[in-house]
């Protein structure tokens, strides 16, 4: 039976045994994905095996990590007062604890990392009877399965026996990248499982001639006598190669007539090395990542290293911050809300540049851009009763307005 014939039409079997009918989708599907993720180098990329890729592993950890670190804050819109903050139980719910037993930095965590390794996080809205959110429950992506009902998604949650259906206003999703069929989301892992399949094949590698001692693969010719002859004189040459490598010697003897010579590629003629080094350069395009925040200084220098830290947060950081604020804005309120809206604080990046810090706050305030207690307020410090006044610099007039050197002249000494 052909396999076309075998998924599409008549009788189903499965590749692996005949006898098994591929009845139903889920086994189809799993036919198709145990196809897919395995790589041209022979690897069987799987979500585990690419985070024992280092560079996939920092990678992904540093923006989940730096994500789930940024704070997020609940705003009013006041047409004189401007931004309000919103203290709520629902800022509670997004900066505290989602959920029970979880704290916001792990909620934000882990629903990254399932997005960078998965390509997709799900997360059920909880609300009373009254409408009013209170909790958020992360769902375990592998067991969700999106689809188009009616032109509208819903999100269907299969653990064991366990079959809830939600709408899509019932769930916070932030895919990876969605296909053109636009339910679907691209996991990242499967969709460079090639890249990733070298990288854990070139780690492999590496292990086995390490382990081996650092000694190459060889082929050991001379006069045998038999194939069982050649079995035991390559037993006998491994059994002293290991010998050797465990007493520190690099001697070995051999009979007359016998010669051994290495096979396959030197890691150091095949430049084990600088592959490892691109595989970090090649991974961290897969996140938008600049390398040295995977500590890879190769190229780094003291000012492009300083410009990647702009990079990273202008181009990695910020696309993530606005796909979170308007998932959270849309199934958190609605789409016609025009007064309240959730904010994530990048200034939250800033935390441990004290110096850096300091000066800004300090150019806004003689600028006429901060009150001095909003600053303070963003310090954690308490407010002061004369600080709610906007101040600027007496040199600053407006235009048509500075004294002429006659008026000058008139001003009183100030000795």
């Amino acid at each position: 039976m052909s396999l076309i014939k075998g998924l599409f039409g008549g009788e189903r079997r499965s590749m692996e045994n005949p006898a098994v009918p591929l009845s139903d989708g889920e086994a189809v599907q799993a036919l198709f994905e145990s196809w897919g993720g395995r790589s041209e180098s022979g690897v069987k990329v799987t979500t585990e095996k690419a985070l024992s890729v280092p560079a996939v592993f920092a990678a992904s950890n540093f923006i989940a990590g730096t994500m789930a670190s940024l704070p997020l804050h609940i705003y009013d819109r006041d047409e004189e007062k401007g931004r309000i903050r919103h203290r709520g139980d629902l800022d509670m719910i997004l900066s505290k604890s989602p959920a029970p037993g979880w704290t916001s930095f792990a909620f934000f965590q882990y629903g990254f990392e399932q997005v960078l390794t998965e390509g997709r996080f799900v997360a059920f809205i909880e609300k009373n009877v009254l409408g009013r959110v209170i909790n958020l429950w992360p769902l375990e992506t592998a067991h969700v399965t999106v689809e188009r009902q009616n032109g509208l998604k819903r999100y269907i949650y299969q653990d064991g026996t366990k079959r809830v259906v939600y709408n899509a206003d019932e769930v916070i999703d932030i895919p990876f990248s969605l296909k053109s069929d636009q339910v679907t989301a691209r996991n990242p892992i499967k969709t460079l499982r090639n890249t990733i399949g070298l990288a854990i094949s070139v780690e492999n590698y590496a292990a086995r001639f390490f382990g081996a001692g650092g000694v190459p693969p060889l082929a050991l010719t001379g006069p045998f006598q038999s194939p069982k002859g050649v079995e035991r004189a390559s037993n006998d040459v491994w059994s002293a190669v290991k010998r050797l490598v465990k007493q520190r010697r690099n001697i070995l003897t051999l009979p007359l007539g016998h010669e051994l010579k290495a096979v396959g590629v030197d890691p150091e003629k095949g430049q084990l090395i600088e592959v490892r080094r691109f595989m970090v350069e090649e991974l961290s395009r897969l996140y938008s990542l600049p390398p040295v925040f995977i500590q890879d200084l190769t190229h780094g220098t003291f000012s492009n290293t300083e410009q990647q830290d702009l990079h990273f947060v202008k181009h990695t950081i910020r696309r993530w911050v606005v796909a979170v604020e308007q998932e959270l804005n849309l199934k958190l309120f609605n789409r016609r809300n025009r007064t309240r809206y959730i904010e994530y604080e990048l200034d939250g990046l800033l935390r441990g540049e004290f110096a850096t810090r300091m000066s800004g706050y300090a150019t806004a305030i003689q600028n006429g851009i901060l009150k001095p207690n909003e600053a303070r307020e963003a310090e954690n410090r308490p407010r002061d009763e004369k600080g709610d006044t906007l101040m600027i610099q007496g040199a600053t007039v407006p235009m048509g307005m500075q004294p002429t050197p006659a008026q000058a002249e008139k001003r009183p000494n100030d000795g």
